[in-house]
């Protein structure tokens, strides 16, 4: 975008971090390395199943409104339109949980993609009354989980979280308060729906 060649080099800094740590590479994270966890190069391969769901059709989705003019870019900033990519999300992602459940994916997969819509599902309830951070919530969600898988040595990733989080409020897309409450929500519905299910 051309907003961002105009913007002072910390901003282009926090652009950088918006835009290399936005959700899909979380969950592309996620499903790659939990699916590995879970049972090697044949998890990835679910993982990745799942991921087509819950990544890859919401950013097509997300690429064929900024096409068609109906938002700016692929972080979707008014509300009227992230209600939209979330509804067309917690869809795709409700399809994918269906169709992991009837091939019989490992369980952890299902969970994982599971915490997903679960995270989702929360922002969604949150975001017609406040712009909650979703790329903070992810962050920190993806992070949960992969400590639940890894062991509690993964969350020195929350340096990465706090990067994101620090870049959402430098470029003014989100308040303090939205990223923090992002990161709580995020963390809390993931990591319990994800310990839950597995």
């Amino acid at each position: 975008m051309s907003a961002t060649i105009t913007r002072p080099a910390e901003n282009r800094t926090a652009r950088l971090i918006t835009d290399q740590l936005d959700p899909k590479t979380w969950i592309i994270a996620d499903t790659v390395l939990i699916g590995w966890h879970t049972a090697g190069l044949t998890g990835i391969g679910w993982g990745l199943f799942g991921c087509l769901f819950a990544a890859v059709l919401p950013l097509v989705f997300i690429k064929y409104g900024i096409r068609r003019g109906r938002w700016a870019d692929r972080h979707v900033g008014p509300k009227r339109g992230r209600l939209i990519v979330m509804a067309f999300v917690t869809a795709s992602v409700s399809t994918g949980i269906l169709l992991l459940w009837a091939f019989d994916a490992p369980r952890t997969v299902l969970a994982l993609i599971a915490a997903m819509l679960a995270t989702m599902a929360a922002l969604f309830a949150v975001t017609p009354m406040w712009k909650i951070s979703v790329h903070a919530a992810v962050a920190s969600g993806s992070v949960a989980m992969l400590a639940l898988s890894y062991g509690p040595w993964v969350l020195a990733a929350y340096l990465l979280v706090a990067a994101v989080g620090w870049s959402r409020v430098a470029l003014r897309d989100h308040t303090p308060a939205q990223v923090l409450a992002g990161t709580a929500v995020g963390a809390a519905v993931a990591s319990a729906t994800f310990a839950l299910i597995r």
